[in-house]
């Protein structure tokens, strides 16, 4: 949907856009992966790739709009196997009422029904695909959609 039919609520502002460029979330790495190549803005003379803000606004805007379209938000998996994700899928989870997976992502746990661990979540959010990768795939395996924070070397089978 392109920006000028969404209702003016979800139109970035200045402040939206001041708190995604203190974050740095326009900064990517040195490596592209050629999916990740419409979200490039430039690339630095440092080979660092750039990524544009105003996609990075639309896809957020896109996550947000599906996950609020969940009914039970219990029915949302949060993932996270990197350390400085862990934190931030807790407090998502807290705040919103979704189940955190932070760590380990024990193998099954969206596949073995037999097992005490397992989840049959709507969709999940993932902070890494590369990181996450064992949790994507299984995903992929039950349909369920998966939503990720994604760098520029990030792969993105199975993302949707």
């Amino acid at each position: 949907m392109a920006a000028k039919n969404l209702p003016p609520a979800f139109n970035a502002t200045s402040q939206d856009i001041e708190m995604l460029l203190s974050a740095q979330c326009h900064i990517g790495s040195k490596n592209l992966q050629v999916h990740m190549e419409p979200y490039l803005w430039k690339t630095r003379p440092d080979g660092i790739n750039v990524v544009h803000i105003g996609k990075t606004w639309e896809k957020i805007v896109l996550a947000a709009r599906i996950l609020v379209t969940i009914d039970n938000p219990a029915d949302i998996a949060v993932i996270s196997a990197r350390p400085y994700g862990q934190r931030a899928v807790l407090k998502f989870a807290a705040h919103t009422g979704a189940s955190a997976i932070a760590g380990r992502f024990t193998p099954g746990n969206f596949t073995n029904y037999i097992t005490r661990s397992f989840k049959e979540p709507r969709i999940i959010v993932v902070t890494d695909p590369r990181t996450d990768a064992q949790a994507i795939k299984e995903a992929s395996y039950v349909n369920i959609p998966v939503i990720a924070l994604c760098d520029t070397d990030s792969p993105t089978e199975f993302v949707d």
